[in-house]
């Protein structure tokens, strides 16, 4: 089976806590007003790979050496025969080696939408952030992109691995650089994104394309 990936990242260190897997699905077509990651909304079959290659991926580049696996997009419960064999894939990896990093999942449906015709898959997962991206209410929690989204804990594994609060420094922000784009990860503040853009301007590096625009 396939899935339609737009980025995967270790380690990623500002969606959860610890050392973790970043996995960006491709596809989405809740369109959130102001969402940062607009590339990775359209549906592209070009970027579509097995679920096999991408768990062999994360066994690759995760080792033991993680603490849990994030999944964004993008809207993974599109995706949701994908997004199922991957989580088994997560937790057979887990049991075979003797893990216990932990998998949090961020969706834009309500979460009572996702109890209602995702049962099964939150039953896989440790923690999901839910709800739509509002412009209109910012959040100061780090992992959490407006105040109406909540971080909701699945497991006894998550409610372990949440148990202590989030970084007090508040949210931050990861550059990454892949040759010929710069992706930043991260859920900003209100306006960080501009001052990003404007602190680069005047060191004289412009943003050719941008996500976060139309």
């Amino acid at each position: 089976m396939n899935i339609s990936i737009n980025k995967a990242h270790f380690p990623v260190t500002v969606l959860g806590p610890g050392r973790r897997i970043g996995i960006w699905v491709q596809g989405c077509s809740i369109g959130c007003k102001a969402c940062v990651s607009r590339d990775t909304w359209a549906q592209d079959a070009g970027k579509a790979m097995p679920v096999a290659d991408l768990l062999a991926w994360c066994e690759r580049v995760g080792g033991k050496a993680l603490d849990g696996v994030t999944i964004s997009g993008g809207e993974p419960f599109e995706q949701p025969a994908a997004l199922a064999q991957l989580l088994e894939g997560l937790a057979r990896w887990r049991a075979r080696r003797r893990l216990d990093f932990d998998i949090l999942c961020y969706s834009g449906y309500p979460l009572a939408t996702l109890r209602s015709r995702h049962a099964a898959l939150l039953e896989r997962l440790d923690a999901v952030i839910a709800e739509p991206y509002v412009d209109a209410l910012p959040s100061e929690h780090p992992w959490c992109g407006s105040a109406n989204q909540k971080l909701t804990l699945l497991s006894k594994r998550g409610q372990r691995r949440y148990a202590m609060p989030p970084d007090p420094a508040g949210k931050r922000m990861q550059a990454l650089a892949d040759g010929q784009r710069v992706w930043y990860v991260g859920i900003p503040a209100r306006g960080d994104m501009a001052r990003l853009e404007a602190l680069c301007h005047e060191r004289g590096v412009d943003f050719a394309q941008v996500s976060w625009r139309p």
